[in-house]
């Protein structure tokens, strides 16, 4: 049985695997229908004995199983089809729960492809129970009715278990101890002793991640003092006083809020959230330029290269008029030199940017992340602001200390990310949102195009008329190469197929990952310059791509894209103040595709898109492996458990208030060094 529960996906290995491989629903043996009383359409559970089990080949060579069972009201037929292995799962003798809706085929009642829980060997029935209905592995052959008294076994073996949570918190969210709760989630004596168990055990899993990440945020903030910046110096006023333009309340706020982390000797670790097209490239800049204006240099990454390029680009352009002092110079004063550092950068250029960096003659420096790693001599080295989420642990901040002495850091997300998420995302650092759009920003049409050539046709004969009007438009693709394993769009022969048909005649551009970095670069030049009427693309464009006469986005398979990533698509038309359209071709044939090409059609708010997206796809799907932990939600869900999220922020502050290093609660630490490993193990030395 160990061998079979180790195949298990995910495998368990462990007595804390095995207690934490919870029942995904339970069968209420005192609430269950008979056979002889289920009505022709009505759906039910019912508990029956299996008296017989067959299997034949039928049409297509598909195979149709065929059982009946019995209670102590009747008999019933079952049928599957296309689920061959239900023959060696449910064998004359075996206890199954079934649950389907009733139907009469050449008439006899019967259950069509009915949901299916083993309960056991006949005989070994409980009546009167709760009976829990475990998570199965076909692939391991371990069925619900073994891991049940494997289950019963352990709790007996481990007796007490250690308790995480002080008596006061206990106390106060009104929960069980964890003893109890676990003998509850697994064999219950009523759904109300259940419930009891998830709600605690649900909290635990929040309760782990905070502590985490509350202990790392104090851990940041105590760390050796870093940098007081000159917050009152001419260069920041100069820079927003010349804007052509007024900052919406939210850039106010968010300059405010970096402006007295800065002023602060403790190192700025602080999110900045901002809807598409907000003005976060603004915001970043007058960091940078806080840095700048007291004599220290700003580091600028980004996760591409096109992006690199574009941020230079606007940064070098934003910053021209603005000048510092330079005692060298006729006028002892020079420009703001902003220099661009990417892995094709060649080696006279590097050795130009080392040397400007080391007399500090260099006061930005914009770059891929490969920054971090890179040989950059940075002098006075004050603040580095990270574009796209990127995550930092133990290693990168070591990283960041070496390039600097301790450098403020912000973080920016173009990626709307729900309250109650971003607290288990980001919840070690300061956050600043950015809902307001600048002026001049309008509302782009979206619509969803269906598989009918005459509707794709309307789609392209509105971006013709916009490119014969002056302006330009993107078509995305979900791959480069087509692949015989995916029916999705490929950059390079909708480019082609585009060429020659629906487009013929206008000046099409490519441009995707795999491309030549100076291919990229030529071909993003060409479509800044107007040069290029229409960009193929892959999601490579996704981020940070600005050209505002562009007002056409057309998706190929948009419903194989995430909600996220589809709002990020449409944010790059819309940017010049035209009107503006999205047109998503899809034909969804799941209910979480038609859900997102809905909330497409709904919403322009990229953060109510993100919380649409969490409830349909979860909240493992959304973050992934962004965040350590998010995959140990097992009860809970997000963002259903707001509430939990807050309840667990403040307890975890009570306990390590409390107790700081968690010496007293030796058993919190390891389960928290457990979850996010050894990004926090070395805050909880015993």
């Amino acid at each position: 049985m160990l061998e079979k529960l180790a195949a298990m996906a995910p495998p368990i290995e462990s007595v804390l695997d095995l207690l934490g491989h919870y029942p995904r629903r339970y069968h209420d043996r005192t609430r269950q229908a008979e056979i002889a009383d289920l009505e022709v359409g009505e759906e039910a559970t019912i508990v029956a004995e299996v008296r017989r089990v067959s299997a034949r080949v039928i049409r297509n060579r598909k195979k149709m199983v065929e059982a009946v069972v019995e209670d102590s009201s009747g008999l019933l037929n079952l049928v599957f089809f296309n689920q061959p292995w239900r023959e060696k799962q449910i064998p004359p003798g075996t206890e199954i729960a079934l649950y389907g809706k009733l139907e009469v085929y050449r008439g006899k009642r019967q259950l069509t492809n009915p949901i299916v829980d083993v309960l056991g060997r006949a005989g070994d029935t409980k009546t009167g129970v709760v009976m829990p209905i475990y998570p199965q592995s076909g692939k391991a052959d371990v069925s619900s009715w073994e891991i049940q008294p494997v289950v019963a076994l352990t709790l007996d073996w481990v007796g007490e278990l250690a308790e995480t949570l002080p008596e006061s918190v206990l106390t106060e969210l009104k929960l069980i101890d964890r003893t109890t709760a676990y003998r509850d989630i697994h064999a219950p004596a009523s759904g109300r002793d259940a419930a009891k168990a998830q709600r605690r055990l649900r909290f635990d899993e929040f309760l782990r991640m905070q502590v985490g990440l509350v202990a790392r945020k104090r851990a940041l903030e105590a760390e050796a003092s870093g940098i007081a910046h000159d917050v009152d110096g001419e260069l920041v006023p100069r820079f927003l006083d010349a804007l052509p333009f007024e900052l919406t309340g939210d850039q106010h706020a968010a300059i405010d809020a970096i402006t007295a982390d800065m002023a602060s000797a403790v190192p700025m670790h602080r999110l900045l959230q901002g809807e598409v097209g907000s003005g976060k490239t603004l915001v970043a800049i007058t960091a940078l330029l806080i840095a700048v204006q007291g004599g220290y240099q700003g580091a600028l990454m980004a996760p591409t290269e096109v992006l690199a390029e574009q941020l230079h680009a606007v940064a070098t352009d934003t910053l021209s008029t603005l000048v510092v002092p330079s005692e060298g110079t006729l006028l002892a004063e020079r420009p703001v030199s902003v220099a661009l550092l990417t892995n094709k950068v060649g080696a006279p250029e590097r050795r130009r940017i080392a040397a400007g960096l080391g007399s500090g003659d260099i006061d930005i420096v914009v770059g891929t992340h490969a920054l971090l790693y890179g040989d950059a001599p940075f002098t006075k080295l004050g603040i580095v602001v990270i574009d796209e989420q990127h995550r930092f642990g133990v290693e990168q901040r070591a990283l960041l200390r070496g390039l600097g002495e301790a450098p403020d850091v912000l973080v920016m997300t173009a990626t709307p990310i729900p309250r109650t998420a971003a607290m288990l995302v980001y919840g070690d650092l300061d956050r600043s949102e950015l809902r307001q759009m600048p002026p001049g920003r309008t509302p782009i049409t979206t619509e969803v195009v269906g598989p009918s050539p005459h509707d794709r046709q309307a789609a392209y004969d509105r971006l013709r008329a916009q490119v014969a009007a002056g302006r330009q438009a993107y078509v995305v693709c979900p791959l480069v190469e087509g692949s015989p394993k995916i029916e999705a769009k490929a950059a390079t022969e909708e480019f082609e197929a585009l060429s020659g048909g629906e487009l013929y005649g206008l000046r099409l551009g490519l441009l995707h990952g795999q491309m030549k970095s100076v291919e990229k670069e030529a071909a993003m030049a060409a479509f800044r310059a107007g040069e290029t009427q229409v960009l193929v693309a892959t999601t490579v464009i996704e981020v940070g791509v600005d050209v505002p006469n562009a007002t056409v986005m057309v998706v190929e398979d948009a419903d194989r894209f995430g909600l996220s990533q589809l709002h990020q698509l449409r944010g790059r038309v819309g940017r010049g103040g035209g009107e503006s359209w999205c047109y998503l071709f899809a034909d969804p044939n799941t209910p979480d595709g038609k859900a997102r090409m809905a909330a497409m059609v709904e919403s322009t708010d990229g953060f109510v898109l993100a919380e649409r997206d969490l409830e349909i796809r979860g909240s493992g799907q959304v973050f992934g492996e962004r965040q350590a932990g998010l995959g140990d939600l097992k009860l809970g869900k997000l963002p259903r458990d707001e509430k939990y999220v807050l309840f667990a922020r403040e307890a975890a502050e009570e306990i390590l208030d409390a107790d700081p290093g968690l010496a007293q609660n030796r058993a919190l630490a390891e389960e928290v060094e457990d979850l996010l490993g050894d990004d926090v193990e070395f805050l909880f030395k015993s």
